[in-house]
């Protein structure tokens, strides 16, 4: 059996992922810390196999204690902070799941994790090469009110068990996180098991522009760009720059 050790400030996301681990027979819990020291020390004295990570801590974030720890488990972060996500690789994470966790999406990174473990699978990852060659990867669907392909105006998006209907005017920006990405709207962000590169393709180009290898954005609802980033509905989101000559040619 593998040993989780499961690190966080909040004791609801505690038990949430303690229960989750609970249902898994491959998986014992080893423990639980309220923080990075106590995670720290309990990693020196005790076996770890898997470390469910929150980043946003008091005094010692999660990248900093991954990068801390001398013998680094399998790291999988847990966090609502999605800024994190590029960064994570820096540590060689497993995989990054964004709160709420749901089961299914809980369950994909425990394989991931054990994969590793095996030496089934490598150590690092780079972001876009994950998402094209997952296959779980749901395919996104472009559909009109009145039922021209041709013109798509909105998507049909799968999460948590629910299909959302998000309108291409109300989009602000998406962003791609490991095998999933987030679509940021005026209502809502909905996270959802999707390729960015395929969302690319799909999205209408003349209402939507990639900027960097994580983001796509509304070309309506730029309002400012400088240097290195532009800003979408008051979100500053970064430029690539093998995306900058593009960007500016699109608009003009």
């Amino acid at each position: 059996m593998y040993q989780v050790l499961i690190v966080d400030d909040e004791f609801l996301a505690r038990k949430l992922l303690q229960d989750y681990v609970n249902k898994i027979t491959e998986l014992q819990l080893a423990g639980t810390a309220q923080n990075a020291f106590e995670a720290y020390s309990f990693c020196k004295e005790n076996q770890v196999d898997i470390l469910l990570l929150d980043i946003h801590m008091p005094d010692l974030n999660g990248i900093e204690l991954a990068r801390t720890l001398k013998d680094v488990p399998c790291v999988i972060f847990t966090t609502a902070y999605s800024e994190y996500a590029l960064e994570s690789y820096e540590v060689s994470a497993v995989d990054y799941l964004l709160k709420p966790i749901t089961l299914p999406r809980f369950m994909q990174a425990i394989e991931k994790a054990i994969a590793r473990l095996k030496g089934l699978a490598p150590s690092t990852e780079v972001p876009e090469a994950s998402n094209s060659a997952n296959t779980s990867l749901q395919t996104p669907l472009a559909h009109t009110e009145g039922g021209d392909l041709s013109n798509p105006s909105f998507l049909m998006v799968k999460a948590d068990y629910k299909l959302y209907k998000i309108n291409f005017d109300d989009l602000y920006y998406i962003e791609g996180q490991h095998e999933y990405v987030s679509f940021y709207t005026k209502g809502k962000r909905i996270t959802a098991l999707y390729s960015l590169k395929s969302l690319e393709e799909l999205l209408p180009r003349e209402k939507f522009v990639r900027v960097h290898k994580s983001y796509i954005v509304s070309i309506d609802h730029i309002s400012e760009i400088d240097q290195v980033s532009v800003t979408v509905a008051g979100q500053k989101i970064p430029i690539g720059g093998s995306y900058r000559e593009s960007l500016l040619e699109r608009l003009g």
